[in-house]
């Protein structure tokens, strides 16, 4: 790569944007304790338009399809639909066949929710055998649960004040917006990760308990075009849709983060009501981001995809962010062992490793799908990055409908 020193520019912009995640860890424990917070004024706005989370993995049978979305607002709202989108297709990458299955409320819990033309069911959904539609082709379950996604804010925040000092102490940063830290302060980065205020680790959100959609559908219902599967969700209005969600992470943490408030609300809001068909033009966002991951352990070039002399004028990172501006949750149906968060992605890549085409990938309520990520983004593996949460506070599971555990009784965050 180039002379870092020749970038001072470089160097002040990730300041500021290991500053903005810090800040963000730090915010979404108050505002929005969940993966895809902090997000757009649109969702700000009415939080029970934002999408916290989305999950979606092979039932234990092989024969059916398990989807879960989080929604922050502890409610549903009665002027939005909340929508399932599972593209099937013979090959990785593509779209093939699309099914839709989308819910309104017109009353708290009390769900209408249609599997394309084929199947609908009109009801009470809060029950937690779940309402089944009238062909019984999927069920739907709608209220509070635990949410499963666990994570050390606390200690991802003070992990980027170790990145963000070092950069002030003047730490380069190459034409990629890598940053190219010594041992020291690498080996503190991930050490803070794994720690809470200095002690064991702790999940900042222990006992939210958001709005929660739970779906369980026949698998040849879904599956018309090919055995992979590719899942995102969204919440949309008569007018626009306002939100989205696929894989963890990629929405509010790799958009945005070296511009100003302004700057990447108008970003966000563009970023929502997109698509993955449409997301090409957020790749050179990306592209930005993943430069800050890639220099956490003090070496440039070694994330997952990444090129270390690519032709001008591509980024190095240019492979990962076309792959992720595709934000879906990829499910190789095939499969009934679901462990390995970005299973099939990686089998896509690394054909030789047969532990990647086992598993079905997609994302269930027990794995820690985030540091998995991270790893990735950080040097290809998929456990460098350890923020020390190992499970969540409840137990879930990933064969008993509805899944989530129960909220905590008064339902809030404690």
């Amino acid at each position: 790569m180039s002379d870092p020193s020749r970038f001072p520019v470089s160097r002040r912009r990730f300041a500021a944007a290991a500053l903005a995640i810090g800040l963000f860890a730090t915010s979404v424990g108050q505002a929005a304790s969940a993966s895809d917070h902090l997000d757009s004024p649109s969702v700000i706005a009415d939080p029970r338009a934002d999408i916290g989370d989305l999950y979606a993995w092979m039932a234990p049978d092989g024969r059916h399809l398990n989807l879960v979305m989080t929604i922050v607002g502890h409610g549903f709202s009665d002027k939005l639909d909340y929508v399932f989108h599972i593209d099937s297709v013979k090959r990785f990458g593509g779209t093939g066949k699309t099914t839709r299955i989308g819910c309104r409320f017109a009353a708290p819990e009390r769900a209408d929710c249609a599997l394309g033309e084929i199947d609908r069911a009109h009801g009470d959904a809060s029950n937690e055998q779940g309402l089944w539609s009238r062909q019984h082709r999927f069920r739907v379950f709608a209220g509070l649960r635990d949410d499963p996604f666990f994570n050390n804010v606390k200690g991802t925040r003070a992990a980027y004040n170790v990145a963000d000092a070092a950069l002030k102490r003047g730490a380069a940063v190459d034409a990629a917006h890598c940053p190219q830290f010594d041992r020291a302060t690498s080996d503190a980065i991930f050490e803070q990760w794994k720690h809470t205020d200095g002690g064991p680790a702790r999940n900042l959100l222990a006992g939210w308990t958001p709005a929660s959609i739970v779906i369980q559908v026949d698998l040849d219902a879904v599956n018309r075009g090919g055995k992979l599967l590719a899942v995102w969700a969204a919440t949309v209005s008569p007018e626009r849709q306002i939100d989205r969600a696929g894989r963890t992470l990629t929405g509010n943490a790799l958009l945005g983060t070296l511009d100003g408030e302004e700057v990447s609300d108008a970003l966000k809001e563009r970023y929502n009501a997109a698509t993955p068909a449409t997301g090409a033009p957020f790749v050179p966002e990306i592209e930005k981001s993943l430069g800050l991951y890639d220099g956490f352990d003090g070496r440039c070039g070694n994330q997952w995809l990444a090129r270390r002399a690519p032709p001008p004028p591509s980024s190095p990172y240019r492979a990962l962010a076309e792959l992720l501006a595709d934000d879906r949750l990829w499910i190789n149906s095939a499969s009934k062992v679901c462990a390995r968060p970005f299973a099939v992605e990686l089998a896509q890549f690394d054909r030789h490793n047969k532990a990647w085409r086992r598993d079905c990938g997609g994302r269930t309520p027990n794995v820690g799908a985030i540091n998995v990520y991270r790893s990735l983004l950080v040097d290809a593996s998929t456990d460098r990055v350890d923020d020390g949460v190992e499970r969540d506070d409840k137990v879930h599971s990933i064969s008993q409908f509805p899944f989530l555990a129960p909220a905590d009784a008064a339902g809030y965050p404690r």
